[in-house]
């Protein structure tokens, strides 16, 4: 890495997966310029709802995005941030929104743009980088399943009924067809280094990959492709599947595989295991092989314990990836490629 010349990285996905990995790259703005770009199909909780209400596009991806590019340099800082996430845990009206979410449908009411109160917001909280929706259009993810059922939103998709909590998902897309926002595709383009997930894998990942233009530029790009492997599988899309099953998928989508996989294969906590194995899930199995490209393992499970804000009614992941020990590996590979 040339001295003084910041690297171009950008990470697809949504959620707390991606911040995760902004939080931890973060530390390292003097050498990276870090852009995000994040899925519009979010339709559950707090987003679901003010997107029902006012028809502007889902803000609960570019939330999280701006809150884990945010300036934390001071106690003033931090306090903005900590803003940014809170969640209303009573009053009418109020429970189960989020003080960020609330604040950038305002500032789109008042700007007129999606984008415009994105870029307000990220002078409000000091936002070191950019964040970018993949598309600007209203879009609505649909999953087919193996026999034939048919899910029609993210949140369904993210929550299935219990007759296709272990079905498999053979066809993702989203409605109406709409093409890729010109800023993510630029961005993937000029990119140094593009990192995918962690993140459910349909909902998360694959809900970037379908929107049209998506898959061509991640083929066109000429910066190494980083999938970064979940922890543990999700009921209703990825029951049973080891990592070189998650990798056979993006494959199917993008019609080009990772450079680069990076997997945990440190163990977990038995009690959260026994939490998960109760709803089904299990830590994702590493598979791969020598055809699945270079796979580097270690241990990046975060040793905090992840405790879900009182009055958000979604499920939400107990066991997460430690966001030093992902940007530590994730700069090593951008050192060398």
């Amino acid at each position: 890495m040339e001295k003084g010349q910041k690297k171009k990285v950008v990470v697809i996905g949504g959620g707390t997966g991606t911040h995760t990995v902004l939080r931890g790259l973060k530390r390292y703005e003097k050498q990276l310029d870090l852009t995000a770009i994040v899925t519009m199909a979010d339709s559950g909780g707090s987003t679901g709802r003010l997107r029902d209400e006012f028809g502007f596009l889902p803000v609960g991806d570019v939330r999280m995005a701006l809150a884990a590019l945010a300036k934390d340099i001071d106690s003033h800082q931090e306090l903005l941030r900590e803003l940014f996430l809170y969640r209303f845990s009573k009053g009418e009206g109020l429970s189960g929104h989020n003080f960020g979410n609330l604040l950038l449908v305002a500032l789109t009411d008042i700007l007129g743009s999606e984008e415009a109160a994105i870029r307000a917001a990220g002078k409000v909280l000091g936002v070191q980088g950019g964040v970018v929706p993949v598309t600007t259009e209203k879009v609505h993810l649909i999953a087919g399943y193996e026999k034939g059922a048919v899910l029609r939103s993210e949140h369904e998709i993210d929550e299935p009924p219990e007759a296709l909590s272990k079905q498999r998902i053979v066809d993702l897309t989203v409605s109406p067809d709409v093409r890729i926002n010109p800023k993510a595709e630029e961005a993937i383009l000029n990119a140094d280094m593009v990192v995918v997930g962690p993140g459910d894998l349909y909902t998360s990942v694959l809900a970037n990959c379908v929107v049209s233009g998506m898959a061509d530029a991640l083929r066109r790009t000429r910066a190494p492709m980083v999938y970064v492997s979940n922890l543990m599988t999700k009921v209703g899309q990825t029951h049973d599947m080891g990592v070189k099953e998650h990798l056979a998928e993006m494959r199917r989508y993008l019609k080009r595989r990772p450079d680069i996989v990076v997997v945990n294969t440190s163990s977990f906590p038995e009690d959260l295991l026994e939490r998960y194995a109760a709803d089904g899930e299990f830590p994702v199995v590493n598979n791969t092989d020598k055809t699945d490209g270079e796979i580097i393992t270690g241990d990046y499970v975060a040793s905090e314990e992840v405790v879900t804000a009182s009055g958000d009614v979604l499920k939400r992941s107990l066991i997460r990836h430690d966001s030093a020990k992902l940007a530590d590996t994730l700069l090593d590979i951008l050192t060398r490629v």
